[in-house]
């Protein structure tokens, strides 16, 4: 292949040119990435008022970036403007008299509908974590570094904590009865300092930042004798519940391989542990969740002990371990409603679907409480158990807000309505969602199709395969992708232009159990780019016209390291890769973000063959077909680093074909509408030169 290198570096800027103010007969690239937004302002659940009453939502009702604050009853009803007195960030005492919130780094009172404001704090340093003590006449909170107390009746404030100046900062976890507080600390003295350049203005400025894992500490505080009392110190992550009478403690630990899982249960009397649940694997434990009852003190924990992520339940001293839901599927969402039920989210009917139910843990009785086909997410329960919001959808239908009535057992309600007219102007097409079984005839993988819609018995059509990031995510299922929402219509847009478009979920997503995602550990790109491969075979198989003679292969992130990975190691598959803010040398991003790097590939210095053999700049000698390079500058998640080395190494190996494009001001998730555009229109044009028999 001959050489043909060009790069570009230029400082990007390309108007709108009106683009998003005209009407939109058929979708183009401008209404994809240019405001009005064409699918509207995905609305987003903030929280539940502090009556309970109404659903607090962030949107744009003009389809515009910026979003606003609304309000709407959580049984449905005509949607408000929420005033600027209201502060989002708020905590309700537990006897539901007044409200708590952080204003400017001061601690505020309220009653519920933000009257009678009161100033509690008034300091020059920054108070924040501000807590209800279980009787609602008390405040802890954090300043400096330290705890301290406030009597809300009396004014009276007490220090609680007084650290070393080198020690770490406390952090209130919560209150364990009337008398202690349990805290936390996170230590980070063992952080590295990396650096992210910044060049756009006058001066380059360095972009140093501190990196690494942390080890936390959890103690236990006495608010009469203020003694702290230190439970536990693990370098790696920690999740902490406490009791509603707070006399237990649990705590999840796992360590930086996130490899092993132990759950230690202390009884606050006596400082003692008790381990109620353990569970090992060879890759990364995912999802783990804890929980105790309402009331009692039974735990509620979500594992994958079994290979699926389920529930289980536990007494604090470890007896009557007890798994309650079981099956290939997935619990990617539980909680208590009281002490005998758990409302969760599962995928029981299907991986591309999540439904909603109820379950009686002591009778053994389970609840369909959802009806229609499609998919749903982030749930969030009101503080009174009765109604329960999340985000719904279903093919070519944008996420919108819905409600469960928990106290009658009413069908779900629709809350929000923030999809424009324009985009129902569009005829979308519906995607084909298919399992099918890869070449191992054992491992089922999903896959999303859509066919080029001019079409004819005669003709044939390239191929674009989409990968999504993230690598442990899910993507194909049966509604709108809330993650990659402007690629869904991008898609649409290459079907309109003669391109067959495809996405699997490869081994590493979520949502298919622990074994499907845990193939990878140790060698990331191998079993990917299998699946891949099987999804275009049947492809080939059962959609005649697909000219899989006629394949690029594009994607961001963990995306675009299997674009290029894929297309070196199966040249015969692939012949044009895009690859956006891609990882090119996996031993760069262990020293910037290890908890993503060690669970998967171990340590560049004790594993450092995982490293290279998962890395697309090991194979670019391999490298035959050609690739366009899209990376920020300032990008700090994937450093510019990896698209340096990857481009040099491309020039030092000669023979190689590629382009590249910096985007100066952008870091990992672009911003600017204009960055967007551009990236776009580059990839198009890629593959309409690379993939088409006559550019378009």
């Amino acid at each position: 292949m001959r050489s043909f290198v060009k790069i570009f570096f230029v400082l990007l800027f390309i108007p709108a040119l009106g683009f998003g103010q005209s009407g939109v007969d058929t979708l183009s690239l401008e209404s994809i990435f240019y405001d009005p937004l064409l699918a509207g302002n995905r609305p987003d659940i903030i929280s539940f008022s502090p009556d309970q009453s109404q659903i607090y939502y962030q949107a744009n009702d003009s389809s515009m970036t910026k979003e606003e604050l609304f309000r709407r009853p959580v049984t449905g009803g005509e949607r408000h403007l929420v005033s600027d007195d209201v502060n989002r960030n708020f905590r309700v005492s537990p006897d539901r008299q007044k409200l708590l919130y952080v204003d400017q780094g001061d601690i505020w009172m309220a009653d519920l509908d933000f009257e009678n404001k009161r100033q509690l704090i008034d300091s020059k340093t920054e108070e924040y974590g501000a807590m209800w003590s279980p009787d609602s006449k008390r405040i802890a909170f954090v300043q400096d570094g330290n705890i301290w107390m406030i009597n809300i009746s009396t004014s009276k404030l007490t220090q609680v904590t007084n650290k070393e100046d080198d020690e770490p900062g406390f952090n209130v976890e919560g209150w364990a009865g009337d008398d202690q507080l349990v805290l936390t600390q996170f230590d980070t003295s063992d952080y590295e300092e990396y650096y992210f350049p910044e060049y756009v203005d006058q001066y380059v400025k360095p972009g140093s930042t501190r990196r690494g894992i942390a080890s936390q500490l959890v103690s236990v505080v006495d608010l009469q004798s203020k003694e702290v009392n230190r439970l536990l110190e693990n370098k790696g992550y920690i999740e902490t519940d406490i009791s509603t009478q707070g006399n237990y403690l649990a705590i999840d630990v796992t360590g930086p391989p996130m490899k092993k899982r132990e759950i230690k249960v202390f009884n606050l009397s006596s400082k003692k542990p008790t381990t109620v649940f353990e569970d090992s694997t060879k890759g990364w434990l995912y999802n783990t969740e804890i929980a105790f009852a309402p009331s009692g003190n039974k735990l509620m924990i979500l594992s994958e002990k079994d290979g699926w992520n389920h529930i289980y339940t536990v007494s604090p001293d470890g007896s009557n371990l007890r798994q309650h839901t079981r099956g290939e599927y997935e619990v990617p969402w539980a909680e208590w409603l009281n002490d005998e039920t758990i409302i969760y989210a599962s995928t029981e009917v299907g991986p591309g679907e999540r439904h909603i139910y109820r379950m009686n843990i002591d009778k053994s009785e389970t609840e369909k409480l959802t009806t229609e086909k499609g998919y749903r997410q982030n749930f969030e329960l009101s503080e009174d158990h009765t109604h329960l919001v999340y985000q719904y959808s279903y093919f070519n239908e944008p996420f919108e807000v819905y409600s469960l009535n928990l106290s009658n057992d009413s069908d779900e309600k629709r809350l929000t309505y923030t999809i424009p007219d324009r985009f129902d102007k569009i005829d979308w097409q519906k995607e084909d969602y298919i399992r099918f079984t890869a070449r191992d005839g054992e491992t089922k993988l999903s896959i999303s199709v859509l066919e080029p819609i001019n079409k004819t018995e005669k003709s044939n059509h390239p191929v674009v395969v989409f990968v999504h990031g993230a690598g442990s995510l899910q993507n194909v299922y049966k509604g709108w992708s809330n993650n990659y929402y402007r690629e869904y219509m991008f898609h649409q847009y290459l079907t309109a232009r003669g391109y067959y478009v495809i996405e699997v979920d490869y081994r590493h997503s979520t949502g298919y159990g622990r074994e499907f995602r845990e193939d990878v550990t140790n060698w990331m790109g191998k079993y990917e780019t299998r699946d891949i491969i099987d999804g275009i075979d049947y492809l080939a198989e059962h959609y005649p016209q697909a000219d899989t003679s006629r394949v690029g292969v594009y994607g961001g992130s963990y995306g675009g390291f299997m674009a290029l990975y894929a297309t070196s190691v199966a040249p015969s598959y692939f012949d044009a890769a895009a690859a956006l803010r891609a990882v090119t040398n996996w031993e760069n991003y262990y020293y910037t973000n290890p908890w993503y790097t060690q669970p998967r590939l171990g340590t560049p210095e004790a594993d450092s063959a995982h490293y290279a053999r998962s890395s697309p700049i090991t194979y670019v000698e391999q490298l035959e077909d050609p690739v366009l390079i899209l990376h920020g500058l300032t990008d700090n998640n994937v450093g510019f680093q990896d698209a340096a080395q990857y481009v040099e190494k491309l020039i030092q190996d000669g023979g190689k074909e590629f382009d590249m494009m910096i985007y100066p001001s952008e870091r990992h998730s672009f911003e600017d509408p204009d960055a967007w555009f551009d990236e776009y229109s580059r990839i198009f044009d890629f593959f309409n030169k690379h993939l088409q028999n006559e550019a378009n």
